[in-house]
């Protein structure tokens, strides 16, 4: 079962990602992973992705596309995928659906994280990170410590620009313009597209998504 995950910044879809990856046993692939572990595996692709990243350029779609092509031919993902962030825009929606035909597999489903704009603003917008290690905290406040069970702090946490609440409501309004076409591409061309409401536990959404999936 190949699954594209969709959602808004701070919808959670990176960590709900990890945890049905885990759960259904196939990998999650997120489309600069596989980028750059190909980049550092030395492969035909990853050379030339390597090659346009060195003169500063955009990575081509098709060196993209050819590179997640291997990654879900691999025998890793026979049982299936998990794409996290691999589909922004109609064009990539198209792009995959070719890719995928090329290999006799398809989109099987959408899951779209959904949760109210006014929520989304208050989780990023209290969200900062640690200007070391880059991890992100929830609750904390800048200036304090990176303060890691077991580990020694090596920094300290920060608010990014792009977490203000003003900034998070324009990124917001650009995923929205981006994903509606989105969307619609896939409502138009057949893989259902379920919405997952995305308050709660992280273990209650899980069991919602896993439910829509059939386990």
């Amino acid at each position: 079962m190949i699954i594209v995950l969709l959602g808004p910044p701070g919808a959670g879809k990176g960590t709900q990602g990890e945890r049905l990856a885990a759960r259904l046993d196939v990998p999650k692939i997120a489309t600069g992973d596989v980028l750059r572990a190909a980049v550092r595996d030395g492969t035909p692709l990853g050379l030339e992705a390597k090659a346009a990243m060195d003169r500063g350029d955009l990575v081509p779609d098709d060196v993209i596309m050819g590179i997640m092509k291997e990654a879900l031919a691999s025998p890793a993902a026979a049982k299936g995928a998990i794409l996290d962030g691999v589909v922004r825009t109609t064009p990539q929606a198209d792009g995959v659906a070719a890719m995928l035909s090329d290999i006799g597999r398809k989109v099987d489903a959408v899951l779209l994280f959904d949760i109210a704009e006014d929520e989304l603003v208050r989780r990023l917008s209290g969200r900062t990170t640690c200007d070391a290690c880059q991890r992100p905290f929830f609750g904390r406040e800048p200036g304090e410590l990176c303060a890691v069970e077991g580990h020694v702090p090596t920094g300290t946490l920060v608010r990014r620009k792009d977490d203000e609440p003003d900034a998070v409501r324009k990124r917001l309004q650009v995923y929205r313009d981006q994903t509606s076409p989105v969307i619609n591409w896939y409502e138009e061309h057949g893989p259902r597209v379920v919405r997952i409401d995305a308050i709660g536990t992280l273990e209650e959404v899980e069991a919602r998504a896993l439910h829509v999936l059939g386990y």
